[in-house]
């Protein structure tokens, strides 16, 4: 009986090394697929680019505000303005429309303002030279053109954005694409401008030249 006890025991005994063993291996085995897996995870987040605000190109420095806006494709995508990562006017957020779109938003803090569009082809343009002439000082000014923008402006609209700080204004002509970035107040022409003439022979859509982006980093307004 003794003897049958012992070789129980030894049998049971064994029995637990091998377990022990294999369970031990799979537990490395694990562990080093977990190690493997987090070790390429950390990679491939090292390796992807950075996302910046507004998706622009590069980060702003401080003191300054990014920025990415693109006219109107055609008559049928509206424009986009975005800034500081708020996407001000879209067709998602439905409040684009034919003509000249146009955002405020603060010089100081980069709060965004106001958001309007006025139809340059069937409207009035009366009302958008009263918005121009009510602008505060201090206020950074975004416009982007959709379908047409141009055939109801006067020069009383023009000489208004152009002191906006617009050298494109001047020449806008029916259904050219445009983007402008000043401000109320610049002493300088803004270096924040695309234009696109409307021209048969090179136009990207019928009747309509491409779409125009732009992106960029507006200083803050000082004190």
């Amino acid at each position: 009986g003794a003897a049958k006890l012992v070789v129980v025991v030894a049998i049971f005994l064994f029995t637990f090394y091998v377990i022990s063993q294999v369970f031990e291996i799979k537990m490395d085995a694990n562990l080093g697929h977990i190690f493997a897996r987090s070790a390429l995870d950390a990679a491939a987040r090292s390796t992807k680019p950075p996302r910046y605000k507004c998706g622009i190109s590069k980060a702003c420095p401080e003191k300054h505000f990014a920025f990415k806006m693109a006219s109107g494709a055609a008559n049928v995508v509206g424009p986009k303005i975005c800034v500081e990562d708020n996407i001000l006017m879209s067709g998602v957020k439905n409040n684009v429309g034919r003509g000249i779109n146009v955002a405020l938003v603060n010089g100081k803090t980069g709060e965004p303002l106001d958001t309007k569009f006025f139809d340059m082809w069937g409207g009035d343009v009366a009302p958008f030279i009263e918005f121009l002439k009510s602008i505060q000082d201090g206020t950074i000014v975004l416009m982007g053109t959709y379908d047409d923008g141009a055939t109801k402006l006067n020069e009383e609209a023009r000489k208004l954005i152009s002191e906006l700080g617009s050298t494109s204004i001047t020449n806008l002509g029916f259904r050219d694409n445009w983007v402008f970035c000043g401000g109320k107040g610049i002493k300088t022409k803004s270096p924040f401008e695309q234009h696109i003439k409307n021209n048969k022979d090179t136009n990207k859509y019928e009747g309509w030249p491409e779409v125009v982006e732009m992106e960029g980093c507006i200083p803050q307004k000082q004190d």
